[in-house]
């Protein structure tokens, strides 16, 4: 697939070295497409509108009361995904299975210093939170984007959990949720959020009773 800064399949999706992240993926089926179709075509009516606006007017002023818009879809569309997510109590595999957890963090955590930086992670039941950065370059001096790494850990987590279950076949949802962190109180925000996770979920009653959470 053409590496591209920004790209679109059901969602928008923006990418670039250097960026940080805000990542939510799900196991195969946890979230039909169709159930959150409308916030989809809203994030892409609206991305189509910024671009227009920087092409043909750049009226700086326009183009913030959109982003402010985008922004604030975005923010119902992860909630609404969040809470589809945490009211399913069937799956294909059960993530919270402890190796299952460990295999997943251990493939978010194989890139650390070399292509990312971690902030923080969860592992729940049907769905994983993810907040780090992508590195400039790689080990060669190559730009490093978004969509190398979560193929990469999407690709090495699912096949060690297949093998863990004894089964073959998709675990992952193709689409993804990223957003990207544009300043640091946004970081602070994303981190609390996924590290809060489970107890919003009813889960436990302090984030760090649940084992996989982890904080860097």
């Amino acid at each position: 697939m053409e590496k591209k800064e920004y790209h679109r399949r059901h969602l928008p999706h923006f990418q670039q070295s250097g960026q940080a992240y805000f990542v939510t993926w799900c196991i195969k089926d946890a979230v039909p497409h169709k159930a959150l179709e409308s916030y989809a075509i809203q994030l892409k009516n609206i991305r189509n509108l910024i671009d227009n606006e920087k092409i043909n007017t750049a009226d700086d002023e326009k183009i913030s009361d959109l982003k402010i818009e985008y922004f604030r879809i975005r923010k119902k569309y992860m909630k609404a995904y969040d809470d589809l997510l945490h009211l399913q109590t069937e799956f294909i595999v059960n993530l919270s299975k402890e190796e299952n957890t460990q295999a997943i963090i251990n493939a978010l955590c194989f890139w650390e210093g070399k292509r990312i930086e971690n902030y923080a992670l969860c592992v729940m039941s049907n769905h994983v939170h993810w907040v780090f950065r992508v590195l400039d370059n790689d080990e060669i001096g190559e730009p490093i984007y978004l969509q190398d790494i979560l193929q990469s850990v999407k690709r090495f987590s699912a096949n060690q959990i297949n093998k863990l279950e004894n089964r073959t076949g998709t675990i992952w949802q193709n689409e993804s949720y990223d957003t990207t962190i544009r300043d640091n109180l946004h970081l602070h925000n994303a981190i609390n959020y996924t590290i809060e996770n489970p107890v919003s979920a009813c889960l436990v009653e302090n984030w760090w009773e649940w084992k996989g959470t982890r904080i860097f």
